[in-house]
């Protein structure tokens, strides 16, 4: 089984969650299964070293599923890990993005000194739907002068084209049709 086949293998959709009509994508049955885990992992690492030769500076992870794999792809690459949280959850000088979710506005910060100008980033998140929070994510990132090298997706809800709003590559180790 390969790597992919491996992580979709332990993917669970729940219908009508969080409201009627979403099919929900659970990523955290893969946390049950060290093999899945590894293989998620390893498979981000060996992409990121295959599209970046010349090595990344930090892993920027979304809160909060983005924490949960992020510093993983950090430690195996010997670059740092930058958490974006949502407002109000980080101390000190921070840089703010707005996004639009399905019933209002949120937003996303970062510290202002977590990255330093011309730094190469990738973005990482679990589910990528209508991009909003992926491009506030985006938005940080060159607050801090930092390089956008690529956005990467456990899963891509394609058919709501989130990715088409993002200003640098995307990969996403699983593809889903319909929402």
């Amino acid at each position: 089984m390969s790597d992919i086949e491996l992580v979709k293998s332990c993917l669970r959709v729940i219908p009508d969650f969080p409201i009627k009509g979403i099919m929900f994508q659970d990523i955290f049955p893969i946390f049950q299964n060290p093999e899945a885990v590894e293989a998620m992992v390893s498979h981000f690492v060996n992409h990121i070293k295959e599209t970046n030769p010349n090595g990344v500076d930090a892993i920027v992870g979304l809160d909060a599923r983005g924490f949960l794999f992020g510093p993983m792809i950090a430690l195996r690459l010997g670059c740092k890990f930058v958490p974006i949280r949502k407002k109000g959850k980080l101390p000190g000088k921070t840089f703010v993005a707005q996004y639009k979710k399905e019933y209002g506005v949120d937003e996303f910060e970062i510290p202002a000194d977590a990255l330093s100008e011309n730094q190469n980033v990738i973005i990482v998140d679990d589910l990528i739907a209508t991009g909003g929070s992926a491009a506030a994510a985006g938005d940080l990132v060159m607050k801090c002068n930092a390089n956008i090298k690529e956005y990467l997706f456990i899963i891509d809800l394609v058919d709501l084209k989130g990715s088409s709003s993002l200003n640098a590559p995307v990969y996403s180790m699983i593809t889903v049709h319909g929402d």
